[in-house]
């Protein structure tokens, strides 16, 4: 078979990225027998994904056209028009990305890794938000199979009205540079960020993030102690650093291991996640993990991790207590429950949704 996959994706830094970037090296290093096509639209990012596809090997071709993603949105979300096979020729398979749904006439596969432009759509700038809900609409119409990340992202797109014979369930997974041992890195890692107490670790800022409630839960729980808040991402609103509490921003890929390592523990209260990979991140390390007991963290956290209600910060403050106070044990925990998750596994799972198309 050949079997499309767009890419366009990958360029964000995203979690969404890491699923693109992962799922197409997997399925090149367990696949020989299928020739693969990874497509991609972009404006500016070409040199950006001629590098990407440079690192790849196996069999497979490409196609990058000047395609900006607003004019995608209009082309394939809106009006519907133009053929994917326009512009890449006849495949059996075509997988598409989280922006757009390009009609197409081979087996369609697509991913919806969360509902969170439509779940929190004040949140959400309104260009995103409707290219998500035409892009759906699409999907539901013309799809034949969606793939979530857990049986969270499944209920919520049977409630939209997907048929659940459709909906395939594929887990993500940390990537392997978490696993490694990197406690040589993280004095180096401290003194670059200018960390210079144990710390607590948050990855993500905003409203959806929790950002405001964990900061008041972190006050709470850290009476008595010389404990800080470290948050990669950038304040929003009037949240602001103070003493305590240290914004990042944008932080690389390569940095994040030895900032996991060196962490008391990962806080991590979203109010909603597809998936939540920073929880599967954190396991890998070997830190302890205080998570929401909602939507898809508590099938990723399993019993490895401290649940809490992300609404009350008196629950979020007990959860940072015990996940410092229960530290080796629950490292332990998380490193197994980590080890159930891979890419390996969700690039078979993958493959075995394209061959799907053969019955």
């Amino acid at each position: 078979m050949k079997i499309a996959i767009d890419i366009s994706q990958i360029v964000y830094g995203t979690g969404v990225s890491v699923y693109t970037e992962e799922l197409v090296r997997n399925l090149l290093k367990l696949d020989s027998q299928n020739e693969y096509l990874f497509f991609a639209g972009t404006l500016r990012q070409r040199s950006y994904l001629k590098k990407f596809i440079s690192t790849l090997s196996g069999r497979f071709s490409s196609k990058v056209v000047i395609l900006p993603p607003t004019l995608a949105d209009i082309i394939w979300n809106r009006l519907h028009i133009l053929p994917i096979e326009k512009l890449i020729g006849n495949v059996d398979v075509f997988h598409s990305s989280d922006w757009t749904q390009p009609p197409c006439s081979s087996f369609k596969v697509t991913t919806v890794h969360d509902l969170a432009p439509l779940r929190f759509p004040k949140l959400t700038p309104a260009r995103i938000y409707n290219a998500h809900k035409e892009r759906l609409e699409w999907a539901k119409k013309e799809v034949d199979r969606v793939i979530v990340p857990s049986e969270a992202t499944k209920s919520e797109l049977i409630e939209y009205g997907f048929s659940p014979e459709k909906i395939r369930v594929i887990p993500e997974a940390p990537g392997s540079i978490y696993f490694r041992r990197v406690e040589e890195e993280v004095e180096k890692i401290k003194t670059k960020y200018r960390i210079r107490n144990k710390y607590i670790l948050s990855v993500g800022v905003g409203q959806r993030k929790n950002t405001e409630r964990l900061i008041k839960a972190f006050e709470l729980a850290r009476a008595g102690k010389d404990l800080k808040l470290v948050l990669i991402g950038r304040p929003q609103d009037k949240i602001g650093d103070d003493r305590n509490v240290f914004f990042l921003g944008h932080v690389p890929t390569s940095d994040k291991p030895a900032l996991y390592s060196g962490a008391e523990a990962l806080v991590y209260p979203s109010l909603y996640e597809g998936f939540g990979l920073p929880i599967l991140e954190a396991f890998s390390c070997g830190t302890p993990v205080v998570t929401s007991n909602t939507s898809s963290m508590i099938e990723v956290a399993g019993d490895a991790a401290v649940l809490v209600d992300p609404y009350e910060v008196e629950s979020i403050a007990d959860g940072i207590k015990k996940a410092v106070g229960a530290k080796v044990g629950l490292s332990k925990a998380g490193l197994r429950q980590a080890g159930k998750f891979s890419w390996e596994k969700t690039a078979q799972e993958t493959l075995n949704v394209y061959l799907e198309a053969k019955k």
